[in-house]
């Protein structure tokens, strides 16, 4: 029996801003957000991924998730993106 993978996922918009979610199909969900078909992001686009996990257990992607969007974590991770933005923009 194959053991179902959790990808917990970023995604950011031109504007910024950040969503947070976790699917058991990554390329579906961002066909699905691109396509306008997510609730909070829908017309905020468009949307490209910036980080995401795997896990194999699904309490442990959405605690992660949930995590994620609290507090210091989530400016943890801002500052986290913020610095990958900045490292690897073109000369």
């Amino acid at each position: 029996m194959e053991t179902a993978q959790y990808q917990v996922y970023v995604l950011q918009n031109p504007r910024g801003n950040l969503y947070i979610g976790f699917t058991t199909n990554l390329d579906k969900r961002l066909t699905r957000h691109q396509n306008n078909e997510g609730g909070w992001t829908r017309d905020k686009g468009p949307w490209s991924l910036v980080y995401s996990e795997t896990y194999t257990d699904r309490k442990e992607a959405m605690s992660r998730e949930r995590y994620l969007k609290q507090g210091k974590a989530n400016q943890e991770l801002r500052r986290l993106l913020a610095g990958w933005a900045s490292a690897y923009k073109p000369a």
